[in-house]
């Protein structure tokens, strides 16, 4: 058979199956329609007027959580069963998402207390630093941090900061703000008296103090003090003989100050991920006022049973429900950390670094108020990291400090500890004080625990060799993968875990603000 007989043939054919591919396409939807209508047709015969379907309910629906069946709108004994399961799950999982904040404080207040922290005069403070033992979220490694747990029950605290300290901040049991303290505070790193004033306090306010009302009865006072030629022993000095906290009432009669140096110890201030999470919440929302939180929270928390003044004591059924709630919305929370699908996560129009604080707002509000509390941004930034600022976000050149993540590397791939990187920080970083790398253990969220005691680089203690441009080339691997001549660039990941990385600049400057400076992404070296 010639080409001149093959050719309409074949066109033939084709018009067939495209036709058949119609016909079948319009049947199909006949076919949908046909059966909706159908669906409805016993229950639209027992009304004397036209009833719209979509208020109608049909007798049987499938779903994601099975098929549902209904007599007449009303909902079978195993559909009932099936939905308050699902309504106990959705609202444990919610629950995981949105308690996060006051866990997250509750379990600094019980990893410090084990430590010996647990009065508010006895201060913790990492006099050699903060390594990778202790489990903290996202801490530091390039700064000397006191903290202190505030209990208003008894009446309003005074804090006296001393002068020359870095950024301090005080929050309350949801890990809102309440107020700065040092250099982003109103004392402008001079030194200042401050008054934290309890929720229910309603009497006079003396005068000469930088003075803040909590929601909350329990608060957590961080502070941070820089280091000098490298070294902690100037902020460790300035913390231990000019911070002194004390209530109010006792201002003539100061009880004496206690500090407990926790840099060699090994502990634990991370929330459970698993049922053990609902009980910490509980203790948190038995030990404060009704009034410290909204009444949708309240609400939604009261639903899987976890109400001021009353025992949480879910029966075995909940108990499973919220067991399998918590692995959920732990997974979730996991995701938007890590794989946030928000546009909002990207800092730069290129490259793969994201926001700590996503949507620059440190109550939330997303679109200035517009989109209403961004709840994924609240939940990725707390089940991150710890202290909650407005010098994180705003933009205050010179002051406070800024924030980035690097999860993937230039193509979009998890970091893998067993592979290695280089990372390229141009000159210039714009960075008053410093600024510093500091590598993360996806897990724990905390520093990620290798040969180097310290898993970071940082600009203001270590050796770095500069390229000849004036950047600075990072090598990240399980082995030194640098030159011999720039082995100070090594950061070491461990083979079989992955990790992420947190960039910081304390003191940031214009060009990071204007994005005229951007870091470089985590290439793969192959």
């Amino acid at each position: 058979m010639n080409i001149k007989v093959k050719l309409p043939i074949a066109i033939s054919i084709l018009s067939l199956l495209v036709m058949g591919c119609q016909n079948s396409k319009v049947e199909q939807k006949t076919e949908n329609t046909s059966t909706e209508t159908h669906s409805f047709e016993s229950i639209l015969e027992k009304y004397n007027t036209d009833i719209p379907t979509k208020i109608l309910t049909p007798n049987s629906v499938d779903t994601r959580i099975g098929t549902l069946n209904f007599f007449d709108g009303l909902p079978s004994e195993e559909t009932v069963t099936k939905v308050y399961d699902n309504l106990d799950f959705m609202r444990g999982v919610e629950t995981f998402l949105n308690g996060i904040p006051a866990t997250s404080i509750e379990g600094l207040r019980l990893g410090f207390h084990s430590v010996g922290s647990d009065n508010f005069n006895k201060v913790a403070i990492f006099d050699d630093l903060l390594d990778s033992n202790p489990l903290f979220l996202t801490g530091n490694t390039s700064t000397v941090y006191a903290s202190a747990f505030l209990n208003l029950r008894n009446g309003p605290m005074v804090v006296e900061v001393p002068a020359g300290s870095g950024p301090g901040t005080v929050n309350d049991a949801y890990f809102r703000y309440v107020i700065d303290m040092g250099g982003p505070g109103p004392d402008r790193g001079k030194g200042g008296k401050y008054l934290i004033l309890p929720p229910d306090y309603n009497g006079e306010t003396p005068k000469g103090y930088f003075v803040a009302k909590s929601t909350s009865y329990v608060n957590w006072l961080i502070l941070r003090g820089f280091l000098v030629d490298g070294k902690t022993d100037v902020s460790k000095k300035m913390y231990r003989e000019g911070l002194k906290i004390y209530p109010l009432k006792d201002k003539d009669n100061q009880p004496a100050m206690e500090f407990i140096n926790v840099s060699d110890k090994e502990f634990n201030t991370i929330h459970a991920n698993n049922y053990d999470f609902y009980e910490e919440l509980n203790e948190v929302v038995q030990r404060e006022p009704v009034s410290f939180l909204d009444p949708e929270l309240r609400g939604l928390f009261a639903s899987i049973g976890i109400e001021k003044e009353k025992p949480f004591n879910p029966d075995a059924r909940m108990k499973d429900i919220l067991t399998d709630a918590v692995a959920v919305g732990n997974a979730t929370a996991r995701a938007t950390l890590f794989r946030s699908r928000e546009k909002e996560a990207a800092i730069f129009k290129t490259g793969h670094w994201e926001a700590a604080f996503m949507g620059g707002n440190y109550q939330w509000l997303k679109d200035d108020g517009n989109g209403g509390r961004f709840l994924d941004a609240r939940t990725r930034y707390f089940y991150g990291a710890t202290v909650n600022t407005p010098a994180m976000v705003l933009k205050m050149v010179g002051l406070g400090s800024q924030y980035a993540y690097a999860m993937v590397d230039s193509n979009g791939n998890y970091l893998d500890g067993s592979k290695n990187y280089t990372l390229n920080i141009p000159a210039n970083a714009p960075a008053k004080n410093f600024w510093s790398i500091v590598m993360y253990d996806p897990q724990t969220r905390s520093m990620l625990q290798t040969d180097q005691r310290f898993p970071s680089i940082s600009s203001q203690r270590t050796p770095l060799v500069k390229n000849e441009d004036g950047s600075t080339t990072i090598y990240v691997g399980p082995e030194n993968n640098a030159p011999k001549d720039k082995v100070a660039n090594w950061l070491q990941s461990r083979a079989g875990k992955g990790f992420f990385v947190a960039f910081r600049l304390y003191g940031p400057l214009e060009p990071w603000f204007n994005q005229t400076w951007i870091p470089g992404d985590f290439e793969l070296v192959k």
